[in-house]
């Protein structure tokens, strides 16, 4: 076989790839959700009167400091 013909065949079957790649590559778009939208997704129990906000203790700014030197390099 002669080398042109074997790379025009490498280039088509390159380029056959990359097609099917990107025809399978499906990627979500970005979208905002709203309130009325995530209740119908996530159904509460029927014996939820109301709903509780959640209050942060006073060791959350200790854990996210302690996180933080964790991220830090030993030496």
């Amino acid at each position: 076989m002669k080398l042109e013909i074997a790379r025009a065949l490498f280039l088509i079957a390159g380029l056959a790839v990359t097609t099917v790649a990107i025809a399978a590559w499906e990627e979500p778009r970005p979208r905002v959700f709203s309130k009325a939208e995530q209740a119908e997704q996530c159904a509460l129990p029927r014996d939820v009167k109301q709903q509780v906000q959640a209050q942060p203790d006073q060791d959350l700014l200790l854990l996210l400091f302690g996180l933080r030197q964790g991220l830090r390099p030993a030496g």
